[in-house]
């Protein structure tokens, strides 16, 4: 597993197996991951200072990766229930 938090195998990790469906499946919601990653690896390297960033862009990437944590949610949502 990787030293980076909030992955998405620690935020949903009874779905894995639906959101590899949904990964080779879905290209929109195989994007949302890549997003996922990528904001949250921005984050990551902010926090631990590798690369700083302002007080309130670190805070507009926090939220951002909610937003699409949110629309990975309810993605998954849609194809179980």
């Amino acid at each position: 597993m990787s030293n980076t938090p909030h992955t998405l195998a620690e935020e949903f990790p009874d779905q894995l197996e639906a959101i590899h469906k949904l990964k080779v499946s879905a290209p929109d919601f195989a994007q949302l991951l890549r997003d996922y990653d990528a904001v949250n690896d921005e984050i990551h390297l902010a926090e631990t200072n590798l690369k700083p960033v302002e007080n309130l862009q670190e805070v507009q990437l926090r939220k951002r990766r909610l937003e699409i944590k949110e629309a990975i949610a309810a993605a998954l949502a849609r194809s179980t229930g």
